[in-house]
């Protein structure tokens, strides 16, 4: 989707459409293209509109960039997905990008989540320094499906939040606008689509029309990724990308290429230590954690939690309970600019014998710290060396931990200390 007019970015460039604008010596729609191309993906149609003839005249039928390029003028606007009803040749399942976004992802990844759940959708979704103005997606989380298991993530959404709809406490997953989509859902919009703009009909929004209204179906999937994926739709984060491009940032976060991350405990280093924390009005961002993690998230390091939570097996506190906790971290942080990338967490305890106690939680395991069990498992998930990752955490169990696991660095800072978590991030960054 290229025919955007890009008024938001006007004072960069506002004689061309907002994908020809360079970064690099390239337009960004040439990076994508790239992208595309590393991933065996050459049969590209390209939506434009405002000043086409532009993307047109220089990318013509693809064969210099090494791509089978065709094009779709819109010559009135039809919306975010007016265009995919008006182009018979969507015989199969396809991808779709909007052409303002910079972006380096391994598509053959996403691919492969789409296929496995045999989906209408898939849309590809992460956190962002501003998720309180961003579309969020809610998936389903499924009990524990075998004794003293975690929930299960089915990645099936359930709920979406437009950025102008309320919310309190959420997780960070934004919907990135990049999505895999099959032509039955086409149809199946069809069967029951009435025009929000009468005088339009033609004119389609892709969520509000087309996604959202078939999140009923259960065949609506969210892909969760840290990959870079960056609107420059504004001058101060054409300028951010820009630099994160030029410095190879954006190439080296895609999940092709192995990841370093900064592991990070949460009790008492991102929270205040309360002793067990089981009720949400007691968790506490402790002062200079979010710029702390505000300069992980620049870094190009993953910032990953790992956290001991015993609550489960003590019968303190419930998966709800839990979850509820880490939306109000993740929100907490998200309106400081900050997000971490993923949670992971070990609900067990291998001491038995106590009142209330839920006992298939009492094992001894091999995820709870000091053991590395949690470290093993988020670096299958992203591709991270360990090796050149590092951890943070107040308990001798934090280091030893990270140590096990191979981690470049283990730091050991005070429980509850102001600024702690910044001043060792300060040091590694």
């Amino acid at each position: 989707m290229a025919g955007g007019k890009g008024t938001r970015i006007a004072s960069i460039a506002n004689d061309i459409p907002k994908p020809m604008i360079r970064i690099g010596g390239k337009p960004i729609l040439e990076y994508q293209i790239e992208n595309l191309k590393r991933c065996g993906l050459t049969d590209i149609t390209l939506v434009i509109g405002h000043l086409g003839h532009i993307i047109k005249d220089y990318f013509k039928d693809g064969h210099a960039v090494g791509a089978n390029i065709s094009y779709f003028t819109e010559d009135h606007p039809l919306g975010t997905a007016g265009a995919l009803f008006k182009m018979p040749e969507l015989t199969d399942d396809f991808l779709l990008l909007c052409g303002d976004v910079i972006l380096d992802v391994d598509f053959n990844r996403f691919i492969r989540f789409h296929q496995e759940r045999h989906a209408w959708a898939s849309l590809m979704a992460h956190p962002n320094g501003h998720p309180y103005d961003s579309s969020l997606l809610i998936t389903e989380i499924l009990p524990p499906q075998e004794r003293g298991g975690l929930p299960v993530e089915t990645h099936r959404v359930t709920g979406w939040l437009n950025k102008e709809e309320e919310r309190t406490y959420y997780k960070n997953r934004v919907n990135a606008g990049i999505e895999i989509i099959s032509p039955q859902l086409l149809a199946e919009t069809m069967r029951s689509y009435t025009p929000r703009h009468p005088e339009q009909p033609d004119k389609i929004d892709l969520d509000r029309d087309v996604l959202k209204p078939n999140i009923a179906s259960g065949k609506i999937f969210a892909y969760d990724t840290p990959e870079y994926i960056k609107d420059m739709g504004t001058p101060d984060r054409f300028h951010e990308v820009e630099h994160d491009l030029v410095s190879g940032k954006v190439a080296a976060r895609n999940l092709s290429n192995r990841q370093k991350a900064i592991f990070l405990d949460r009790d008492g280093t991102i929270n205040a230590y309360k002793g067990f924390l089981t009720h949400l009005e007691d968790f506490e961002l402790l002062p200079g954690v979010a710029e702390a993690i505000r300069k992980i998230n620049k870094s190009g390091y993953l910032c990953i939690v790992v956290s001991n939570q015993p609550v489960i097996a003590r019968g303190d506190c419930s998966f709800d309970d839990l979850k509820a906790i880490h939306d109000k971290m993740e929100t907490l942080l998200g309106k400081e600019g900050a997000f971490v990338d993923a949670i992971y967490y070990c609900p067990h305890h291998p001491d038995k014998g106590f009142e209330g106690e839920r006992v298939e939680y009492k094992i001894d395991c091999d995820c709870r710290k000091p053991k590395p069990g949690l470290f093993f498992q988020a670096a299958k998930d992203w591709n991270i060396n360990l090796h050149e990752s590092y951890m943070i955490g107040d308990s001798e169990r934090d280091v030893v931990a990270g140590n096990s696991a191979g981690c470049k660095q283990s730091y050991l800072i005070k429980t509850n200390e102001p600024e702690a978590l910044l001043s060792i991030t300060n040091k590694i960054i």
